[in-house]
């Protein structure tokens, strides 16, 4: 799907279907079900010779709107939403693999991404492969058998590893499988995984396209053959449907997204280069910085560094959790992509039950701290952090 449009301009404009009200803002159609006008038409609907809406789990107005912007917004055929983008996650596995097929994924995974293709497929017969993320050596003898799926994060969740999308695809579509990306450190605005190959993309809506830590929600983008043939009859029957207030609620926040992503990554490029110089830090893991191991291809991906870092403080755990303990303006929380600034500590969180074995494979040390870069000043922000990190003596 095509626009002449600029992106900031289809986030405010595309997917709007007024009614005979001629509204400003898009209308929300808090209903469970809809009415017909004749017994012939429930049937020609479910037949599916007549379009009509015929209950919301199925689709609404509201969720049909948002998934009208998401699709313009990235470029993809077709959109299907879901209630968490963990839904959307598993939505886009399951309702492509079956008993005895393969997936390969990468091994930086957030967590519960992992234990899905760890611990839940193998319940079904799938084979799961997982792969060192950068290193093409690993991927291209995982996808020397033939394979169903891929999946992976480009940037990495917690460590902000960047994949080569276009070779990884290549490997991918030569073994016999589809790519799924799961975008949401990026976002749309950032980076367009389908134009280095994806044939998927998967999105926690929760994070950025809210970006106001209110509602829950995720997005499954791909080819309208897949999402009508493939992963509708799955989602129709399985129910991970998203509620209508929040599509509502999401349909208005991407209005203004563009404005608040960019805010967001100015002052995450600048709190980078703070961290980077102080003597209690070890490391600074941020895309566009010189000293990312990958930093010439999180450039030639993705359009800026975005709002997450991560780095390591020296002394381990009980640094990073004095650190933390000790800052006043940002707050620990497990979400990201808000407009509050967040830190977490993903070895006792997010990446907890992967095992410290997994974690060690990682990267992500016991000193190792996310920080989700919001809306406050950056300065303040940087004051924050330096009077916490001598606080934490």
């Amino acid at each position: 799907m095509t626009s002449p449009l600029h992106p900031h301009t289809r986030l405010i404009h595309d997917g709007i279907g007024r009614t005979e009200f001629g509204e400003t803002s898009e209308a929300m159609f808090l209903t469970s079900g809809f009415i017909y006008d004749r017994a012939e038409q429930a049937e020609a609907t479910f037949l599916g010779t007549e379009t009509h809406y015929q209950y919301s789990r199925f689709g609404n107005p509201t969720i049909s709107a948002l998934e009208k912007k998401l699709a313009s917004l990235e470029g993809a055929e077709d959109c299907r939403v879901t209630a968490t983008g963990m839904a959307a996650v598993n939505a886009a596995l399951l309702c492509l693999l079956s008993a005895g097929d393969r997936i390969v994924a990468s091994r930086a995974l957030f967590g519960s991404c992992h234990w899905i293709v760890s611990t839940l497929l193998p319940r079904f017969g799938i084979t799961p492969v997982f792969v060192d993320a950068t290193d093409m050596a690993d991927w291209r003898k995982a996808l020397s058998t033939p394979a169903k799926v891929v999946l992976l994060e480009s940037p990495s969740n917690p460590m902000l590893e960047i994949l080569d999308l276009q070779a990884i695809a290549d490997l991918a579509h030569a073994a016999g499988a589809l790519v799924v990306v799961d975008n949401v450190f990026a976002t749309p605005l950032l980076q367009l995984p389908m134009e280095f190959g994806a044939d998927i993309v998967v999105y926690s809506c929760t994070k950025h396209m809210d970006g106001q830590g209110r509602v829950l929600g995720g997005a499954v983008l791909g080819s309208k053959k897949f999402i009508e043939e493939v992963l509708q009859p799955f989602t129709r029957n399985t129910g991970p449907a998203m509620s209508v207030f929040n599509a509502w609620v999401l349909l208005k926040s991407l209005e203004t997204l563009p404005i608040r992503l960019e805010a967001a990554c100015a002052r995450a490029a600048v709190i980078a280069d703070f961290l980077a110089e102080h003597p209690a830090v070890e490391q600074v893991w941020y895309p566009h910085r010189a000293d990312h191991p990958q930093a010439a291809l999180a450039r030639a991906q993705m359009k800026s560094g975005g709002t997450l870092l991560s780095f390591a403080l020296k002394g381990g755990k009980e640094a990073a959790f004095k650190a933390m303990n000790a800052l006043q303006l940002i707050v620990i929380s497990n979400n990201l992509g808000d407009s509050r600034s967040m830190v977490t500590h993903p070895a006792t969180t997010t990446h907890m039950r992967i095992g410290a074995d997994e974690r060690a494979k990682l990267g992500i040390g016991d000193g190792v701290v996310r920080l989700s870069v919001g809306l406050e000043h950056a300065q303040d922000l940087i004051n924050d952090l330096k009077q916490a990190l001598e606080n934490r003596k």
